[in-house]
């Protein structure tokens, strides 16, 4: 049996990738759009949640961090899984999202590639390893259409470095001016935006005579949407809670 998703912000870029790598895929379908400029794409599209006919298993959301309520609560009220494949969320929506948490079955991540999942890891094994002689910094480059910075991916690789140092770390975001010398107790987050870049994340380890990088860059969007239609699949018939792209990845292997 398919798995029936509610593609938001379905006329956007990454809901015209979500629909193009579901067209070859024999185990997922998108039963219907919701967006707030609707067009023909080839399924229903609604402008709003109260229009939807069409019964799912899961809403996928590729629109933004505006009106999350409402999908939220669709979701409650309809018992379906959410993927939350949107970023720059505010600590209030955070904080909806745990509520909503108790009683939905949320899937969220920063990122919905594999790599930058296998990045995140290895960025937290060279923290261990490296430690306090090491500084960190953290650059990421998008597209110039892109509205939060630093980005979400780029947080959420801060975070996987400051468990390492059990979250003692604080987050400087660029520099200017006489800021004076660089304080061990930092993490410097940067963030460039021109152009079409996707998306690419660097973690940079610099010690006396030595520096370490590691890096991921997406040449595409197919990956997001991939990922996205991955975790919809995993979601189907989980029980409420929070999930992330490591449970996904524990229950495939």
């Amino acid at each position: 049996m398919k798995t029936k998703i509610i593609l938001c912000g379905a006329c956007g870029k990454m809901g015209g990738n979500v629909l193009s790598l579901l067209e070859g895929d024999e185990s997922a379908v998108a039963v219907c759009g919701v967006d707030l400029f609707p067009k023909e794409i080839g399924i229903p599209v609604y402008t709003d949640f109260t229009s939807v006919k069409e019964e799912a298993d899961v809403i996928v959301d590729f629109s933004s961090a505006e009106n999350l309520k409402a999908r939220l609560e669709y979701a409650k009220t309809h018992k379906l899984g959410i993927v939350l494949a949107s970023t720059g969320f505010t600590a209030e929506d955070l904080a909806m999202i745990d509520e909503y948490a108790q009683s939905v079955a949320i899937f969220k991540t920063a990122n919905l590639s594999l790599g930058v999942n296998l990045m995140q890891a290895l960025c937290k094994a060279a923290a261990q390893v490296l430690g306090e002689q090491f500084d960190v910094e953290i650059i990421e480059r998008h597209h110039n259409l892109k509205k939060d910075a630093p980005s979400g991916t780029a947080l959420m690789l801060a975070d996987t470095v400051n468990e390492a140092f059990e979250g003692k770390k604080r987050y400087v975001d660029g520099r200017s001016g006489i800021v004076g010398a660089r304080e061990k107790s930092e993490i410097g987050m940067h963030a460039v935006r021109g152009g079409t870049i996707v998306g690419e994340h660097e973690v940079m380890f610099a010690g006396e005579d030595e520096i370490i990088t590691i890096t991921h860059s997406a040449r595409s969007k197919r990956v997001f949407a991939a990922g996205a239609i991955r975790a919809a699949k995993f979601l189907r018939g989980k029980g409420a809670g929070k999930y992330e792209m490591k449970d996904l990845l524990a229950e495939e292997n």
